[in-house]
């Protein structure tokens, strides 16, 4: 079987599927795969750099069982 036969041969069983699609349905094509896929980069940028910046974070917690002193308020003059 050649190429040609077969390229033909799938096109065959192919265009009828085709007829039964509505021409009028609106899908989300190239461009939507490009935009989700922006989003999907853009967010992953942002995840990188939360982490760099959440490493850089020096946060020590108080003990619960230790009661914070009560401060004093400061005087007004």
């Amino acid at each position: 079987m050649s190429a040609t036969q077969t390229t033909h041969s799938v096109a065959v069983q192919i265009l009828p599927l085709a007829k039964d699609l509505d021409e009028n349905k609106v899908t989300p094509g190239v461009l939507g795969f490009l935009v989700f896929a922006a989003i999907g980069v853009a967010v992953w940028f942002l995840l990188k750099s939360m982490t760099k910046h959440m490493k850089r974070v020096d946060f020590e917690e108080q003990p619960k069982d230790q009661p914070t002193p009560p401060q004093q308020p400061k005087p007004t003059t």
